[in-house]
């Protein structure tokens, strides 16, 4: 115990604890299970394919094009990346101070204290967990529709359905499961690539909407046509901040690179890095592929219609002068960057649902909790995501609207999942989470205050019908959704929580000192339990940063 004791508190600032000469102590109070093979070149990759912000600008076009044309479009995306820079701060607090697999879950747990933490956690996990798999199974759709319109544009005689898209959904979402599962070593490699088509085929694709076009809109249509293009039923300002929600998908991946913290030499010192520039060059792309997208449409009345359609095909066919194979050719780089970033979003989802198994959170943790070293996967963990997300992109089959409501219930519900943490910890006086290598400081009660007031804003907006007067088709059920995740963790919460999940590891990491709470280590179902915690000084200093 001694000799433990001492190579703990020698490791000061370091994201893995060394114990004996085989096995790891991470941030979660957990022995390492899987490589640390990131480093802030292949986190940045991954943060800035995961969010893929101007290939999602452009390729959910249709979720805004109502709200006030191009004009809307731009304002709104500058809005949302003003109110993620807010949420991004915060996050990369709390990331550096507890870097590990839950993310949001874990933070909800330690800010509400010893009396809530429990429960609120329980809560934030499930919502977190679903409102991923809304997100990835809207990046999927959009690499199927991406692949569908490059067949229509070569074969302008074929009618999509949306079996067809269905299809090609299928195919990506599987190729991208089995690649995580049993190719993880390579996972890196494909967010490398990824990292380059977003960023080198930003530049190409800018270019070419730019240079290509005979004829130009005029500057009135890009950025003072938000009248004339509001097709919404709204008041213009109403109408402009619920279109906000496009540029919130465009940048709103805030937590994703998160849940691989226990994947990073250096999680605390890295992770809010990448943040930073996922935010900063995910948002500087978005704005300027925006601006060249506006400049290069010539019939906007073309774009709007069915809001499972993919107008940016159109968009580009216009850019491109009617040329079928360039509009392929920019098309191509959408597919590959998605397909990419679907990868790092199967990455993501496996790793939320695998922590919430490892502390027995989900329906057979022993199963899902498990990990082939072999492989360095949750193998079981990532297969359900990929079965969920199977089902979940059926919805489109029966829906008009069915990609809105994907979009925005990633949206709601990843951000209810941001909330709790932020306000609670607030409410606790900031004090259960020590300073990590990046800390707000004296401006943490201001930006998590702020952060708040947006969060809480923004979802009531996006509850609201996307139309007025609206019909059953065109109806937006994402408050519907968020009743409905909530009854089903509540009945998980009776269910099974209320007895049987003792809650993370991280609760007596760093508010046992306040609590006579004690994890009966027979409730986990994998991984060693670090017992007394404050024998260990695992109380004086925080793990993994």
């Amino acid at each position: 115990m001694n000799e433990k004791t001492s190579e703990l508190e020698s490791a000061e600032n370091e994201a893995v604890v060394n114990v004996g000469d085989v096995n790891q102590i991470n941030a979660a109070g957990y022995r390492d299970q899987l490589k640390r093979q990131y480093s802030l070149v292949g986190i940045a990759g991954l943060a800035l394919t995961i969010d893929n912000a101007w290939v999602a600008l452009g390729s959910s076009i249709s979720v805004s094009i109502e709200n006030g044309g191009i004009p809307g479009l731009i304002y709104g995306l500058m809005i949302a990346i003003l109110y993620y820079a807010f949420i991004n701060l915060s996050l990369a607090e709390l990331a550096s101070s507890v870097p590990t697999a839950g993310g949001v879950y874990h933070w909800a747990t330690i800010a509400a204290g010893p009396r809530w933490g429990r429960v609120v956690g329980f809560y934030i996990g499930w919502i977190n967990f679903y409102g991923w798999m809304f997100g990835l199974a809207s990046l999927v759709q959009i690499a199927s529709n991406t692949a569908v319109q490059m067949f229509a544009t070569l074969h302008p005689s074929y009618i999509s359905e949306a079996w067809h898209v269905y299809i090609g959904y299928l195919l990506v979402l599987w190729l991208c499961t089995v690649t995580v599962t049993f190719a993880n070593k390579g996972v890196p490699y494909t967010q490398q690539a990824g990292m380059f088509l977003v960023v080198i085929g930003g530049v190409v694709t800018v270019v070419a909407l730019a240079a290509m076009p005979r004829q130009h809109a005029s500057n009135e249509f890009v950025w003072a046509s938000f009248t004339e293009n509001n097709l919404t039923g709204w008041q213009g300002g109403l109408a402009l901040l619920m279109g906000v929600l496009n540029g919130a998908f465009t940048i709103g991946t805030a937590d994703g690179i998160t849940h691989v913290a226990e994947e990073l030499p250096q999680p605390g010192r890295d992770l809010p890095k990448a943040m930073g520039i996922q935010l900063l060059l995910g948002g500087l792309y978005a704005i300027v592929f925006a601006i060249a997208l506006g400049y290069s449409i010539n019939d906007i009345s073309a774009l709007i219609g069915n809001s499972n359609s993919f107008p940016l095909a159109v968009i580009y066919l216009q850019a491109t002068n009617g040329s079928a194979g360039a509009t392929v050719g920019l098309l191509s780089i959408i597919l590959l960057s998605t397909i990419c970033g679907c990868v790092g979003t199967v990455l993501t989802n496996s790793r939320i649902y695998w922590a919430l198994a490892r502390d027995n959170a989900v329906p057979f943790s022993t199963v899902f909790s498990s990990v082939d070293e072999r492989f360095s996967c949750p193998i079981w963990a990532t297969l359900f995501v990929a079965i969920v997300a199977t089902g979940l992109g059926a919805i489109p089959l029966g829906s008009p609207t069915a990609f809105i409501n994907l979009t925005g219930s990633f949206i709601a519900l990843t951000t209810i999942s941001y909330l709790l943490p932020i306000l609670a910890n607030i409410m606790t006086r900031r004090r259960y989470f020590p300073p990590g290598p990046f800390n707000l400081g004296r401006f943490g009660y201001v930006i998590n205050t702020l952060t708040v007031i947006f969060i809480i804003f923004f979802d009531i907006l996006f509850c609201f019908p996307y139309t007025v007067p609206t019909t059953k088709t065109t109806m937006n059920y994402n408050s519907v959704i968020i009743v409905s995740i909530l009854m089903l963790s509540t009945m998980w919460w009776i269910l099974h929580g209320r007895r049987n999940y003792p809650g993370p590891k991280v609760m007596h990491l760093y508010i046992h000192a306040e609590s006579s709470l004690r994890a009966p280590s027979d409730l986990y179902p994998t991984g060693d339990w670090i017992d007394e915690p404050d024998r260990l000084g695992l109380d004086k200093r925080p793990l993994g940063v």
